[in-house]
């Protein structure tokens, strides 16, 4: 399984993120993941940078290939304008590059002040702006009246050979098959081997990616004390994630999570043993590649302490 470092766009600003994507290199990280968000979760997280900059910025640090995880190319941001940025993400990054997609969180794409629609709506535009995406990609010129995009004589100049793949994420049994017809490949961030299974199954066995997320720190109390502090959402169930439009609706509903909750699901402190238990879980749940982000201001050691400690025991 291919082991990368998860980027978190909602904790960390442009500059701490660049170093960190050079920094996985060094470390022997194989891939990068990279959030792309209009809000944090919470305003304890603190950031939000331009995602298509940060990527930019990364491609004259390091080479690693780079997957959005995940942008949602239907309300917030036309899917024209995603095919252009995607492009030239992928001609700056010599062609490694992957656009990870899906159907989008209120918090970021209620902005200019639309209707959140329903999840099979959100689906069906994901799938329309996939298709129009893909289209874009050829170089040629495009003139389309969809049911929920047009363009008018779109042409994109600086496309790769071969164009990205489009990985699709999902969570339920409609985004899964969605991302099983449409998807190059598969996104999650649960180790579930139900879900990974039923993608398999209904794609012939394409790839899947899978997130997790760590609190490297001296010790576990400290590396829990950052997971609760930055992260509660993590414990938030159902699709609150999806439909809360706020921050500070989302600071609300984490009142509910307690401490304890965070530390039953999350790997933290030093311990060699535990991180690879949790990437084993994700091996065993039938991934092909595991992203793990840090949570909390040890960034760097945890880069350093996964290269020397746990990248070499994988291999």
């Amino acid at each position: 399984m291919r082991i990368g470092y998860f980027l978190s766009t909602e904790e960390y600003d442009s500059a701490q993120l660049v170093e960190q994507a050079k920094a996985a290199a060094d470390a022997g990280f194989e891939a990068l993941w990279i959030s792309d968000h209009f809000h944090p979760w919470n305003d304890e997280q603190g950031n939000s940078p331009f995602v298509w900059s940060v990527i930019g910025a990364i491609s004259q640090v390091c080479d690693l290939p780079v997957t959005t995880a995940v942008t949602c190319p239907t309300i917030r941001v036309h899917p024209a304008i995603i095919a252009q940025a995607a492009a030239t993400s992928a001609e700056l990054l010599g062609g490694k590059f992957v656009l990870g997609v899906g159907s989008g969180e209120a918090l970021n794409e209620h902005i200019l002040g639309t209707v959140w629609p329903s999840a099979d709506v959100r689906l069906e535009m994901l799938e329309e702006a996939v298709e129009l995406i893909r289209e874009l990609w050829t170089g040629e010129v495009v003139t389309r009246q969809g049911k929920h995009y047009q363009v008018d004589h779109a042409r994109i100049y600086n496309v790769p050979d071969t164009p990205p793949e489009i990985y699709v994420s999902g969570f339920g049994a409609k985004a899964i098959d969605l991302a099983a017809r449409i998807g190059d490949g598969y996104m999650n961030v649960a180790p579930e081997p139900d879900m990974v299974e039923r993608f398999k199954q209904a794609s012939g066995g394409k790839p899947a990616q899978g997130g997790a997320k760590v609190a490297y720190a001296p010790t576990k109390d400290e590396g829990w004390e950052h997971a609760y502090r930055l992260w509660p959402n993590a414990g938030l169930p159902g699709e609150l994630a999806q439909i809360l439009p706020t921050p500070e609706h989302f600071e609300q509903a984490t009142e509910l999570v307690t401490e304890q909750m965070i530390q039953e699901s999350t790997v933290a402190g030093d311990d060699a043993a535990e991180h690879l238990a949790q990437v084993q879980e994700y091996a065993d749940a039938g991934y092909d590649e595991l992203y793990v982000a840090n949570m909390g201001p040890h960034h760097q050691e945890m880069i350093a302490f996964y290269g020397e400690q746990v990248l070499p025991q994988l291999r």
